[in-house]
Parts: C-alpha cells; sequence; structure tokens
C-alpha cells in the first residue's frame, strides 16, 4: 500500500469544487451501479474454487523497458496458474520498453503505447509530487479498458510476484465469494526487508475516526501490486483529480477506499504475494523513494 500523503499545498477553491462534485458523484453513482452490476454477473461461478478463468493483469509503465524485462515481466510469465493475459500500458513511452518486449514469444502479453501524453496536472513547484500522486492514472484507466479477463489484477513496473500470486489470491476470492482481495507484500527499504499488511480500511490511515478492528464490515486492504478483483468492478476508475484531495490522494488509495464506501466485498489474504525492491539507484520505496530523487523524478516524467 502506498504511503498516505498529507496535503501540504494550499487548496484552491477550484480543488474544493472539483473534489466536492467527485465526491457526490461517486457516492451516488459508484454504489448504486454496483448493485445493478451484481444483479447482472454476481454469479456462482465468482466462487466456483475449480474454475480457472482468464485472469487480466495489467501494468502501466512510462519508460522503465529494462526495469520491466529484468523483474515483473519474468515473475508473471513463471505463474502458476498459466491462464491469464498481461496487458503492459505505456504512457506514451519512448524508451526501448517496446523493442525488449518484442523479443518474448508468449502471445499472452500484450503492450500497447499512448501515441500522446500531454499535461494533466500542474508539476511546477512543489506540485511535482503529482507525478506520484496521478501519474499512473491514465495508463491505468486504457488498460483497464482492454481487459478481457473475468478478474483482473494490478501489477507495478518494478515489483516482483511470487509464483503462485495468481492463483493464491484467486483460489481466496473464490472460496471466500469476495469481490475484490489483497495480500502482504515484503518491501525493502534501505537494505532491510520487512512484511507489510496494508491498513484497515475503516481505520485513522484513511482518515476515518474509526479505530482499526478485525470485523467483516473493516477488511484489510494490502498492497497495491497484490490487488485481484472481478471485471465488473471495472466501472470504478482511477480519479486524475485525486491530487487536489484533502487526504487519500494517492490514487491507488482514493480508488480502494471508493470501492469500500460503495459496498465493495474485500479480503485480505495473510501471506506473502509480492516482492518490491527498490529501483535501480534507489535505496527505498514508494513516497520515500520519489522525494529523494525528486530532479530526477521530475526529469523522468516531463510532460
Amino acid at each position: 500500500m502506498n504511503k498516505k500523503i498529507k496535503n501540504t499545498r494550499k487548496r484552491t477553491l477550484k480543488d474544493k469544487i472539483i473534489c466536492s462534485y467527485n465526491s457526490t458523484k461517486y457516492s451516488l453513482f459508484e454504489s448504486s451501479y454496483l448493485r445493478l452490476m451484481r444483479i447482472g454477473y454476481d454469479k456462482p461461478e465468482y466462487s466456483n474454487v475449480t474454475a480457472n478463468p482468464l485472469v487480466s493483469v495489467y501494468m502501466p509503465t512510462y519508460n522503465r523497458g529494462q526495469l520491466v524485462f529484468d523483474r515483473p515481466v519474468p515473475s508473471v510469465l513463471a505463474q502458476t496458474y498459466e491462464n491469464f493475459e498481461f496487458i503492459i500500458l505505456g504512457d506514451c513511452c519512448t524508451d526501448d520498453t517496446s523493442a525488449l518486449l518484442s523479443k518474448i514469444s508468449d502471445k499472452r502479453i500484450k503492450f500497447h503505447n499512448l501515441k500522446n501524453r500531454k499535461k494533466r496536472y500542474p508539476v511546477d513547484g512543489d506540485n511535482a509530487l503529482n507525478h506520484w500522486l496521478a501519474g499512473p492514472v491514465v495508463a491505468a484507466n486504457n488498460a483497464i479498458k482492454l481487459a478481457k479477463g473475468k478478474w483482473i489484477a494490478r501489477l507495478d513496473d518494478s515489483v516482483i510476484w511470487t509464483k503462485d500470486h495468481i492463483e493464491a489470491l484467486l483460489r481466496f476470492a473464490q472460496a471466500g465469494n469476495y469481490e475484490f482481495v489483497t495480500g502482504a507484500y515484503i518491501e525493502e527499504r534501505h537494505g532491510k526487508k520487512e512484511v507489510g499488511k496494508g491498513h484497515h480500511a475503516n481505520s485513522p490511515y484513511f482518515g476515518f475516526k474509526q479505530k482499526s478492528n478485525n470485523s467483516d464490515n473493516n477488511p484489510i486492504i494490502g498492497g497495491t501490486s497484490t490487488v485481484l478483483y472481478r471485471s465488473y468492478l471495472r466501472f470504478f476508475k482511477y480519479n486524475i483529480n485525486c491530487w487536489r484531495k484533502k487526504i487519500n490522494r494517492v490514487n491507488d488509495i482514493d480508488l480502494y477506499i471508493r470501492m469500500y464506501k460503495a459496498g465493495v466485498r474485500m479480503g485480505f489474504l495473510d501471506k506473502v504475494m509480492c516482492e518490491m525492491p527498490p529501483r535501480p539507484g534507489e535505496t527505498t520505496l514508494a513516497y520515500d523513494a520519489f522525494i529523494s530523487t525528486l530532479e530526477e523524478k521530475k526529469k523522468h516524467f516531463k510532460f
């Protein structure tokens, strides 16, 4: 799970209006649409532990070709569960991502590269943090549109999955009749590895007043690269304006908390499902890595 980012910039009236509109829209639309989707698609086949449905794995990326080729791709191709498609969505990559992936003769890998990468949010001064908060949104939403599977799984472009990642999460979701599941993960910071288990959805970490507990109504939400959910939930889109919010500003957190509020049935598998080592040239992860290499990140993600 990405670190919760506090808003240190002064929010404008425009920020507040857009966020208020989005909050109202999401609260009215998403819970109602979820009920409609369940009428049409919430079938017993989803809880059949002997079924082997197509799983759509998607990964947004931007100019990290060698990293993608060395880490996530081999870990996906080594999965014990073989009925998947792997959608790699380049956000108008200009490096060797396409050339490297073309060397792999596996039809399950599908690389799509957006044709343009327009400015989507302010990045001047301290606003460069918006690359971290909302950077993957456009590519991720486009990848989800292409998914053909009964289930959808998310993977970041520097993460290594365990060999049983898809199989373990899928069987767990089927057995528990969950619509959305996550798992534990190993993260490495400054040479030290630790198991991360995420946070309860209804807890102070996500801005709620209620303390964490183990009730079914307060599930743990684990790491982003452990997310697996039913494909009829694809109407939940990443929010390009997440950076404008006061809390839960990171794009993935914004999405998962909206799913929780809408009533999606969530489960947490207390088993390590992936490893998150630092990217080459970095010693830590996520927000900490972004801030510690801010100037490099400004150049890398420049529009």
